[in-house]
């Protein structure tokens, strides 16, 4: 039999060294992952709570302002809307003059509210939620998503142009990133765990559990790219959203449908008329949104009562369309939500036409533009799909009188005129093809939805109505590290080790005074605690120590093992720098000890974060890396 070489029983010692680490890093893996799902229910649960209430809220308002004080009662709901018992039935009539005097007042509270309290919840808060998750590392103050129902509740419930979809995606955002907060969790998860809070809160509002996953996903950016470490977090916590919303609201879509299929390939023809003007939709809305918004910063007002100017030309263009249709109160759909209109489109309601409809789609721009533009507090989700479904119900009625062959029902032409023109207002093709589909129950129509959805997507312009969206993860501030792992890659933490000179080190008796001298004399910010034989026993921070400072009584009696955080993962001299990168993020610390080996652990070095960014520029130079000090 032959006798194993010396090179083999190395290499089969080395394997059975590193066994016990990879399987420690291994349980660690499992282990965030299982915490980090947990938590997702936990935000799946508020989500869905906030849900019930931003819905009964904004009904609550929609009930005694427009229709008990204005005496305006939309012709048609969403088959899916349940009622608020225990509301007061007034039965005013009709005062049309009321729906400019009822929307200013709703700005102006909400103009008050947001503008004092808190300044980020202005516009539509999904917008504001991509911003923090590129820019401020998923950080949303706990105040923003109250701030936000109540502003929502009072612009759209008194007839201000806005949807339910950004109050509650901040809702479900805020408690992920306050969650992340109180369990002292690092950045990566804090946004993802906001990310997937949104994606709830558009799973329970619209009935749509698969597409809020995606949406969370897919809404960062620009470009067709996903945040795939968002889906599986955003999937449990939209489920879980979707069923506590579905215990109060029922199961149902939100709209009801005609039984539409799609058989014929040569259908697929006009669709691409339907493009075309979703394209066309999609533009105006942008740039009318954003034009508007430039130009209400520049009036001469305080912030806090644009939203009041804003509300009252609203109320204004609803008039005016009310009017000019000859008293068709479907007409006034361009005010507050709008969806009584694409119900009565799908269903051939009385009163609608293609004139009508296509009216309702282009007031609709200009009143959400209105409202939001100057300020006003409310998502831009919901009025999208007004505008791309009564958009689209014109142009299908028209096609149907003309070919009816090729276009048999106007109906469908709603449904996925909604999907196609968000695809191209907010460069999300794939999860407004499901939240559509999930909506309407319409799944018989995804194939001519995913054929408009990814042409009007092409076709569209850059501009997005959802101004934080990047272009791409390489664009992203949250994902900059992630290309410099790339290059750090080959580099090992044993290059910045040099022999000769001590490392500096704590002891665990160290009095605060000591601990103090060491970390002043010293380059670093953080040092290692040891003991006798100089194994690590965990590290103190310059933070921890100047807060202890803050007890002169106590100052006397605390000692280096006081301040000293014990569960800190070393860096070991075979680390790639990439993951050194992680141990840095993982750990939350400016330095970390380097030791001789994970079990012996004897400190050997320290490297600081600033080492890792001198190695970058100097592994891209081509010059050799920085050395720390170590014995």
């Amino acid at each position: 039999m032959t006798e194993p070489s010396a090179n083999q029983s190395t290499t089969s010692q080395r394997l059975w060294a590193w066994f016990p680490e990879l399987l420690l890093l291994r349980r660690r893996r499992v282990r965030d992952q299982v915490r980090l799902l947990g938590l997702a229910v936990l935000v799946g649960i508020v989500a869905g709570l906030g849900a019930i209430l931003f819905y009964a809220a904004t009904r609550g308002v929609e009930h005694y302002a427009l229709g008990e004080l204005a005496g305006y009662h939309p012709p048609v709901r969403p088959a899916g809307e349940v009622d608020i018992p225990g509301l007061a039935v007034w039965h005013q009539p009709f005062r049309p003059w009321l729906l400019l005097l009822i929307p200013t007042m709703g700005g102006i509270l909400s103009g008050w509210l947001v503008y004092t309290f808190a300044p980020e919840a202005e516009g539509h808060g999904t917008d504001a939620v991509i911003a923090a998750y590129h820019n401020r590392q998923g950080q949303i103050r706990p105040r923003v998503p109250l701030v936000k129902i109540a502003a929502s509740a009072l612009t759209i419930g008194s007839g201000g142009s806005g949807g339910r979809e950004g109050p509650i995606a901040q809702i479900g955002a805020g408690f992920g990133s306050l969650l992340a907060n109180l369990l002292k969790l690092g950045a990566v998860e804090r946004r993802i765990l906001m990310a997937a809070g949104m994606g709830a809160g558009i799973a329970a509002i619209f009935r749509a559990p698969l597409a809020g996953a995606l949406f969370a996903a897919e809404v960062l950016y620009r470009s067709p790219e996903f945040e795939p470490e968002v889906i599986m977090p955003a999937a449990i916590a939209s489920v879980v959203s979707y069923c506590t919303f579905g215990l109060y609201a029922g199961w149902e879509p939100l709209f009801a449908t005609p039984n539409l299929t799609f058989t014929n390939p040569w259908h697929l023809a006009p669709y691409l008329l339907l493009v075309l003007m979703m394209v066309l939709l999609a533009t105006l809305y942008t740039h009318t949104f954003y034009g508007m918004t430039r130009l209400f910063r520049r009036l001469p007002l305080l912030p806090h009562f644009r939203p009041a100017v804003g509300a009252f030309l609203t109320g204004l263009v609803g008039i005016v369309l009310y009017y000019l249709s000859g008293r068709q109160q479907s007409a006034l759909a361009v005010l507050s939500f709008g969806y009584g209109s694409i119900q009565q489109a799908m269903t051939d309601g009385p009163g609608i036409s293609a004139w009508i409809l296509l009216a309702i789609a282009l007031g609709k721009i200009l009143t959400t533009s209105l409202t939001i533009g100057s300020g006003g507090s409310g998502g831009v989700f919901g009025p999208s799909m007004v505008i791309g479904g009564c958009g689209g119900g014109a142009l299908g009625m028209l096609l149907n009188h003309l070919w009816p062959g090729l276009v048999p029902h106007p109906a469908s032409f709603v449904i996925v005129g909604m999907a196609g023109f968000f695809a191209a207002a907010a460069k999300t093709p794939f999860s407004t093809l499901i939240i559509v589909s999930e909506m309407t129950g319409g799944y018989h129509l995804l194939l001519p939805a995913l054929w408009v959805c990814v042409l009007a997507f092409i076709l569209s312009d850059e501009k997005s109505i959802y101004s934080a969206q990047v272009e791409s993860r390489s664009r992203s501030p949250a994902h900059q590290g992630s290309f410099v792992r790339e290059i750090l890659a080959e580099v090992r933490v044993s290059q910045f080790l040099t022999g000769g000179r001590a490392v500096p080190v704590l002891h665990a008796s160290d009095s605060l005074t000591t601990v103090l001298d060491r970390l002043d004399g010293s380059a670093y910010p953080v040092l290692p605690v040891v003991d006798a034989d100089g194994r690590l026993l965990g590290v103190v921070d310059l933070e921890c120590t100047h807060l202890a400072l803050q007890s002169p009584h106590a100052a006397p009696l605390i000692v280096a093992e006081d301040l000293m955080r014990s569960n800190v993962r070393p860096l070991a001299p075979d680390d790639r720098l990439d993951h050194a990168l992680e141990l840095f993020v993982e750990n939350d610390l400016l330095a970390l000890p380097i030791v001789d080996d994970l079990h012996e652990r004897k400190v050997i070095g320290i490297a600081r974060r600033f080492d890792i960014s001198s190695a970058y520029l100097r592994h891209v130079q081509g010059t050799s890396p920085p050395t720390v000090q170590a014995d």
